[in-house]
């Protein structure tokens, strides 16, 4: 009698299997938490799929205890695709605003700050837009902090923010320019030069790209599928396995080729709303973006 062969787990399946049951997320041998279930979410949203009930009202009864900008956010968009109620949420990111543009107190957050505000359907301050522009590099990316070194985490979560309201030209192309140099011999990308290819800034990268309308680079997926496990989790490096939920769920996106703010899955939310609801770009009476010598930006 030969043997028969099993179908190897997905990753789907593999971020399923860490739902707890009190509804969040942990990682192997870890308690959940909202952060790690906001990104599980995020991940099995983009690649359609559904967590089980109660992930929702897991999330909910955590939101008082969001203290960091990014943390709220995160919670915010994972809420907002599964449907919840974010009304509260988004009026305490709308708090962080200072007046220099900035959400929160980094580049970062505020990057996320207007991920989260399109992903509830809400519209992007205009100055923390400018923010943003105001912050890329020389080389073209951006950092965690203003005048930090940049990485390309930080550059592709920008571009996606960037892109969410309508914002192309120079600063996009630049900022692709300064991603494609971070790429290695292996298909993967690094998070700064000489640090070695991962999974994660390898899919950050492909998620800018498919904000920007552009093609994976060659060798970018198959890097990522090399790194896949039989279990159906994906390693951290060729080196490193470590965080395989935060992980696997980051590689969801960027396999499934979706970008942040996700758009409104095939899985409609049980309570009707749709994931990226339709709103105005910008919170001010002009509804394009003003063309500025130089090139600086142009608004589509």
């Amino acid at each position: 009698m030969g043997l028969i062969a099993l179908p190897q787990a997905t990753p789907v399946a593999y971020v399923e299997s860490r739902q707890q049951p009190g509804g969040g997320f942990a990682e192997p041998g870890g308690s959940a938490s909202p952060q790690l279930t906001a990104w599980a979410v995020l991940g099995l949203q983009a690649a359609r799929a559904q967590p089980r009930p109660g992930t929702l009202q897991y999330l909910q009864a955590h939101d008082e205890g969001l203290a960091a900008a990014t943390d709220l956010e995160l919670a915010t968009m994972a809420e907002s695709v599964l449907g919840g109620d974010v009304s509260k949420l988004v009026v305490r990111i709308q708090r962080l605003r200072r007046p220099s543009g900035a959400i929160g107190p980094n580049v970062n957050s505020t990057a996320w700050g207007i991920l989260a505000l399109r992903q509830a359907g809400k519209p992007a301050p205009r100055l923390s837009v400018r923010y943003l522009l105001r912050h890329q590099s020389r080389s073209g990316g951006w950092s965690w902090y203003p005048r930090g070194q940049p990485d390309s985490n930080d550059t592709a979560a920008t571009v996606e923010a960037l892109r969410a309201v309508g914002v192309r030209g120079r600063p996009i192309l630049r900022a692709l320019r300064y991603l494609r140099r971070l790429q290695n011999r292996d298909g993967g990308f690094e998070l700064t030069p000489g640090r070695g290819s991962d999974a994660q800034s390898t899919a950050w990268v492909i998620q800018a790209l498919t904000a920007a309308r552009k093609a994976a680079p060659r060798g970018s997926l198959a890097y990522l599928r090399g790194l896949r496990r039989p279990d159906g989790s994906f390693r951290y490096s060729r080196r490193y396995t470590t965080t395989p939920v935060w992980v696997t769920s980051q590689v969801l996106a960027a396999l499934s080729r979706r970008a942040f703010p996700l758009k409104a899955s095939l899985a409609m939310p049980s309570s009707g709303r749709a994931g990226f609801a339709r709103s105005p770009v910008w919170n001010d009476r002009s509804t394009r973006w003003p063309h500025r010598s130089g090139s600086k930006t142009h608004f589509v």
